[in-house]
């Protein structure tokens, strides 16, 4: 007999419903899975039926082929046990087919019958959705996670006796429906800007780089307070929305760093990987290609913390998807495409023994030390941080001043960042550091004062064109911050104050 189940596959973030045709007959004894699969669904043969025969259905001694339509795209994972071990039992007439119709199967099945917690579950309860399917079945461990998603019927069912229960006889499923608004009132920061004493001047730039969106380098002795900054930018970044939050929780669904206990991802991503990380750790890949930390970071934060120890030739992976915020990772079957729209932030000493310019400690680096320290950042890696910025050493008089906190910073970014939504909703960007450079001429307008200013700053500063780009992003930024819609020459002066490691 005959039986076709639905199940999704996924290519990346996006989903396509692959149909498990069974057919059980009379012939030489065997079960077989074809349709491109990998290895681990090859032995997903065994899992199933054992976990059939342990959880007491009967399994017959015919010719079984399993086929995986379409055959032509390679598919890979354990996703498939519980719609074959559904399709098995629908061919063998064990289960009522009727109930099938418009029902998709996910999940991974233990010998005794278990149905087992998997990643990835989100993005493919989105993608059933997308695709029109009504219900779909999965580990009862995954639905916390997927409750979240609206639109669809999504049961969690402990193993194969609940699954066959449901069909046949009616019985109920585990269901949970949670509401965006009630888990979004839970988030709550446990650092805030009001930490930081004194370091106005990084603190300005910070606050205009997450205002525009724009990639900063922080550079300063060792103590000054770097890495404090840079964990605290999350904290004055707009709220994700509904749709950013649910990109960003299938992104770390499908690499496995989603938490049990998490049910969606609130807070925007600060990922910090360590200078003797991998390509394809930094990048993605592997045999089944999987998101690296630059989609991990994606409507986040991407944190190199002294990031002249990393190797030179990692860094310059980074020059791409810093412009097209995407990454492309081709393996021979497959070509897989993930977002990685995330604000750079680096830091580094100003020289090899970190007190070059320090009022406390003398520097023992001489020129040439400092030169080749430099230039283990590339120019072209160099022109895509629109702002750097020097931090002086910290001053410990200013310990117990009053400072600003990250909420009252975090309204004016959002201000600027809503300005920017509101100017660009025609335009395929979304903020001033996406601005293309005919989207600059049209939204960067300058005066004759501004442009003199500006133009005297590339011939000093010797600044490339997308150098000269970025100035103006900045400025355009700043000008957002005081509600200004025309960029004036105090825009521009203070922009070119960001260009730091240029004028060095």
């Amino acid at each position: 007999m005959f039986s076709i189940i639905k199940s999704i596959s996924l290519d990346g973030l996006k989903g396509y419903i692959i149909n498990i045709q069974v057919d059980v007959s009379n012939g030489l004894p065997c079960f077989e899975i074809v349709g491109l699969p990998d290895i681990s669904i090859r032995e997903s043969k065994e899992r199933v039926r054992t976990a059939l025969r342990n959880s007491g259905f009967e399994v017959l001694s015919r010719k079984t082929i399993i086929n995986l339509a379409p055959a032509t795209i390679k598919k890979e994972g354990s996703f498939f046990d519980l719609p074959i071990a559904i399709g098995y039992l629908a061919s063998t007439r064990q289960i009522n087919k009727e109930k099938l119709n418009n029902v998709a199967f996910i999940g991974e099945i233990s010998l005794d019958g278990k149905i087992n917690r998997m990643n990835g579950i989100l993005p493919v309860c989105i993608e059933a959705r997308r695709l029109g399917i009504e219900t779909i079945i999965i580990p009862n461990e995954n639905l916390k996670e997927a409750s979240i998603i609206e639109g669809i019927n999504i049961y969690g069912a402990n193993n194969l006796k609940e699954v066959v229960n449901f069909l046949n006889y009616g019985k109920t499923l585990n269901e949970m429906h949670t509401k965006w608004e009630e888990l979004k009132s839970e988030h709550r920061f446990n650092i805030d800007f009001a930490e930081v004493k004194g370091q106005h001047f990084a603190k300005r730039a910070i606050e205009i780089a997450a205002a525009g969106g724009h990639n900063i380098i922080l550079i300063g002795n060792p103590g000054c307070g770097k890495t404090m900054l840079a964990q605290r930018i999350t904290t004055i970044l707009p709220e994700l929305t509904f749709e950013e939050s649910l990109e960003t929780t299938k992104i770390h669904s499908i690499a496995g760093k989603l938490k049990e206990e998490e049910q969606i991802v609130f807070n925007r991503p600060f990922r910090t990987p360590f200078h003797n990380i991998t390509k394809t750790a930094l990048i993605g890949g592997g045999q089944y290609p999987k998101p690296g930390e630059i989609s991990l970071a994606n409507y986040g934060i991407l944190y190199l913390d002294e990031i002249t120890q990393f190797n030179k030739e990692l860094l310059e992976f980074l020059r791409i998807p810093l412009e097209d915020h995407k990454v492309t990772i081709s393996r021979i079957n497959t070509q897989v495409t993930y977002p990685c729209n995330f604000m750079l932030v680096a830091s580094m000493n100003p020289c090899p023994c970190g007190y070059y310019g320090s009022k406390v400690k003398k520097c023992t680096c001489d020129d040439k030390a400092i030169k080749k320290y430099f230039n283990k950042i590339s120019g072209p890696l160099l022109d895509r941080i629109d702002i750097q910025v020097r931090i002086p050493e910290s001053d410990y008089k200013l310990i117990n001043t009053q400072e600003e906190n990250s909420a009252t910073i975090k309204e004016r970014v959002t201000r600027a960042r809503n300005i920017q939504f509101k100017r660009y909703k025609h335009e395929s960007v979304f903020n001033n550091s996406s601005l293309t450079p005919s989207l600059i001429k049209k939204y960067c307008v300058l005066d004759l004062n501004s442009k003199r200013l500006l133009d005297n700053a590339f011939e000093k500063l010797g600044l490339s064109l997308r150098g000269y780009n970025k100035i103006l992003k900045v400025a355009r930024t700043i000008a957002d911050l005081e509600g200004m819609e025309k960029i004036q020459s105090k825009h521009i002066a203070e922009a070119i104050q960001f260009r730091n490691l240029d004028r060095i």
